[in-house]
């Protein structure tokens, strides 16, 4: 079975290549997406999967994918806010967005045929954590064991202000508790207030933090649509106001006990745009990168 990859896409806005998290970061007008897709298969991938909205697949084509169709299998899912259970679909004229990580994923189902791992498409991960998905696929065969990719904190850290991550709480590998909080650094510590108004609490730097990297076997999306279909049981209020969040179904099949996530922290460089003034140190990163040799200047040529 192939190994594939799914980008969560659908988040980037209609002016393809307009937003920060898509400007060109590469010497020759790479994405983040770029790197992603090359680090992937250099690890191993077979497939690509980009989880866009229908009305970015024509400049997705002109821009990623013809850059890339000649080098791996590619596919395009649509993330549709109209794909919903059929009693709720009134809703869908008093809602612009999509419904959240949950439904991209899941659009991505009939591409998928084998063991998956799932990225932000405006997230770089870097080789190391492609090596490491991919080694987890290849030696876990318990169909309810699955792996979240993680980084130091420190390391996903912005210099320009908070950030939100998961925290990643552990025992012997095994993630017992994920905490989403909007975390901010303080010295040698980061104080990290919890998105669901929990009691505040404060970290070491070096705490693992999951950046939506997962691992996962293709049992999962069971889970996805049990906890998608479960969503819409939900009065109107609560449905419009929420997203269906991957690391909130996460977190309760943990609770559950239904399912093993092993954190396993990647060695390689994370990095992220949360403000714009982010860019030019990621743009300086890859430059870097690229003179160690670890990435070609003309990254398709």
């Amino acid at each position: 079975m192939e190994k594939t990859l799914v980008v969560m896409a659908a988040g980037m806005g209609s002016r393809f290549g307009g937003f920060k998290q898509i400007e060109p970061v590469g010497p020759n007008g790479e994405f983040i997406i770029d790197y992603s897709v090359y680090d992937a298969k250099k690890a191993g991938f077979q497939k690509i999967v980009f989880v866009i909205k229908k009305e970015l697949e024509e400049a997705f084509k002109n821009t990623i994918g013809k850059r890339i169709e000649n080098k791996i299998k590619v596919e395009y899912a649509f993330q549709d806010i109209e794909a919903i259970p059929d009693k709720v679909k009134y809703l869908t004229s008093l809602r612009e967005k999509p419904w959240g990580t949950v439904q991209a994923v899941l659009c991505a189902k009939e591409y998928v045929n084998g063991d998956f791992v799932v990225i932000n498409a405006d997230d770089f991960y870097g080789y190391d954590s492609y090596v490491k998905a991919i080694n987890f696929l290849d030696n876990n065969h318990d169909d309810n064991v699955y792996a979240t990719i993680n980084f130091p904190f420190k390391v996903t850290a912005s210099k320009f202000g908070s950030v939100k991550r998961a925290v990643c709480f552990t025992n012997e590998g095994n993630v017992e508790e994920l905490i989403e909080s909007k975390i901010t650094v303080d010295g040698d510590n980061a104080l990290c207030e919890p998105l669901d108004g929990s009691a505040s609490f404060k970290i070491d730097v070096n705490q693992a933090v999951a950046v939506n990297m997962f691992a996962f076997k293709n049992s999962f999306f069971k889970y996805l649509e049990e906890y998608f279909n479960d969503y819409f049981k939900h009065d109107e209020e609560y449905i419009l106001k929420h997203e269906i969040l991957l690391p909130e179904l996460i977190k309760e099949k943990l609770k559950n006990k239904e399912i093993v996530l092993k954190s396993i922290i990647a060695n390689s460089k994370w990095l992220g745009v949360t403000y714009r003034d982010d860019l030019e140190g990621i743009k300086a990163n890859i430059r870097e990168l690229i003179e160690k040799g670890e990435y070609p200047k003309d990254l398709w040529g």
